[in-house]
């Protein structure tokens, strides 16, 4: 590489940092207060962390990629009690250069983002490889339990960045949407599936669990989400009765707009032609949306199919060992000449394990499309679909309490304009109203810093739905994958049929002929 350091060879790790830190290759740009972050994460004193600095500063405000590379290599050294001095880097000749200690890169990978955040309030600052790393999620069934009236579904919810494992039921899902709904009114919260129980099969429990794993990983993967106290109280706390608790540990906590360091200044963080991005963004994720709601009907179709083919072949397979073990015996008097019959009997019994065998492999390929591509899609479809629910609840919500408040406000100064028409009787009338009319100015005042609010939290989740789209890519590489893969198991079964064909059929009937 051309900005690789000119002695030693530089580790993978160097390559991985960079990355983190640098998440636009064109700008070739390491910020200088991520790079600082980097140097406390060493844990090396204040002294050498300003010598390192020194020797990797460009006087420019920000780091090369080679020199980021060169201040890794001396925090290594100064980490093993070596100076820091680029003499000694420039001995190792060819030799892989001294990996630092950094810590858990997520965390570096969190603070990176965080100071692009900070620098640039307007842009997300997170890739699709960065929400994945915010954690993953796995929701198990555990065995059925009765209550007092009815059997009730639980599930273990798994967390790798909190290590945690907990037992939640589907009203517990229920209590955490309201109260993600409440605190943050200005962000994509996924819909959680149907709740019905009564009379539910197999087939109905294991979709749910399914959609409640999409929720769930949406959620977790949300930047801000995963920092909320909410998430952390969910997927930690170990006591029984989630639904009501949830509830009572935030009741009376207060949205987003109240809490943010952003909402007073959230005006000039929305550019001036917000409003025509917007309805251009939500017509592109309508059409996105509509696209994949089709391809996901495909795939669903697709794994249909092979399910029935599994079901096909191994009737089949029923059938031809019905055949091969009839036990019916066929005398001359009915074969005359042609005894065909008692070989190919014998050769149905053999190839009809390869049917079954082609059920298997069926039903293999119906799952794999199902897990691997129909789930995937239906991701991306609950995202979009809640960019969608989020437009909706502004549009009803927030313009609908502004048109009001203005409505309000017109109202009253009526009323004062008429007061005052009426002369020195009405004095007391007059400032009652025009105080009434200041607390109303006020509340518009609020509004109106909410609606930027809102709207700068619209361009960020706009992004967020882009910062996901790298999922329709995964969706492409599973399904041709998964495609490949069946058909190369199919057409070996299918090789192996016709091998036990050639030999239990083709030459019966070859000598029955001649």
């Amino acid at each position: 590489m051309a900005d690789d350091l000119a002695y030693g060879t530089v580790p993978a790790f160097y390559r991985e940092v960079y990355d983190i830190v640098c998440p636009n290759p064109s700008d070739g740009k390491v910020d200088q207060d991520v790079f600082v972050k980097i140097l406390v994460k060493s844990s090396l004193p204040k002294q050498t962390l300003s010598t390192i600095w020194e020797a990797a500063d460009s006087k420019q405000g920000y780091l090369t990629r080679s020199g980021l590379y060169k201040a890794l290599a001396l925090v290594a050294l100064a980490q093993q009690g070596k100076p820091v001095s680029e003499k000694i880097l420039e001995n190792y000749g060819k030799e892989e250069l001294p990996k630092p200690h950094l810590g858990d890169l997520g965390d570096l990978r969190t603070l990176s983002a965080q100071v692009r955040r900070e620098k640039n309030p307007n842009v997300l600052s997170y890739t699709y490889k960065d929400l994945v790393a915010l954690d993953s999620i796995t929701i198990d069934l555990v065995p059925e339990k009765k209550g007092l009236l009815l059997k009730h579904v639980e599930y273990e919810i798994k967390s790798e960045c909190f290590t945690s494992a907990v037992m939640r039921r589907y009203s517990d899902f229920d209590s955490l949407y309201d109260m993600l709904i409440s605190r943050y009114p200005y962000r994509m919260v996924p819909r959680l599936p149907p709740k019905k129980m009564i009379g539910a099969n197999r087939e109905f429990i294991e979709s749910r669990r399914r959609a409640l794993l999409r929720f769930l990983t949406l959620v977790v993967r949300h930047p801000v989400f995963h920092k909320s106290d909410v998430i952390r109280y969910f997927l930690t706390f170990q006591g029984a009765d989630m639904q009501h608790r949830i509830r009572e540990q935030f009741r009376g906590t207060p949205d987003e707009y109240v809490t943010s360091p952003l909402a007073l200044s959230a005006k000039e963080l929305v550019p001036m032609d917000t409003q025509t991005q917007y309805s251009n963004a939500r017509e592109h994720i309508k059409r996105l949306y509509n696209s994949i709601y089709q391809l996901k009907h495909i795939v669903d179709q697709m794994a249909i199919r092979s399910a029935a083919s599994a079901s096909d072949m191994l009737m089949m397979a029923k059938e031809w060992n019905t055949l091969g073990s009839e036990s019916h015996i066929t005398s001359t008097w009915a074969m005359g000449v042609n005894e065909s019959w008692p070989k190919i009997k014998t050769g149905l019994k053999a190839i009809s394990v390869e049917f079954a065998a082609l059920s298997d492999k069926h039903n293999v390929q119906g799952r794999r499309e199902e897990n691997n591509v129909a789930e995937r899609l239906a991701l991306i479809l609950d995202l979009l679909q809640a960019y969608k629910d989020l437009g909706d609840r502004l549009e009803k919500g927030l313009l609908k309490d502004h048109q009001s408040a203005l409505a309000k406000m017109g109202s009253i100064k009526k009323k004062k304009m008429t007061a005052t028409v009426k002369g020195s009787d009405h004095v007391g009338e007059v400032e009652q109203l025009e105080s009434r009319i200041i607390e109303q100015e006020s509340q518009i005042m609020t509004m109106e810093n909410r609606n930027y609010f809102s709207l700068h939290c619209i361009q960020m989740e706009t992004q967020l739905v882009h910062a996901n789209i790298d999922i329709l890519a995964e969706v492409v590489q599973a399904l041709s994958k998964t495609e490949l893969q069946g058909h190369k198991e199919l057409t070996q079964v299918w090789e192996d049929t016709t091998t036990k064909v050639d030999t239990h059929m083709t030459m019966g009937l070859l000598s029955s002929s001649s």
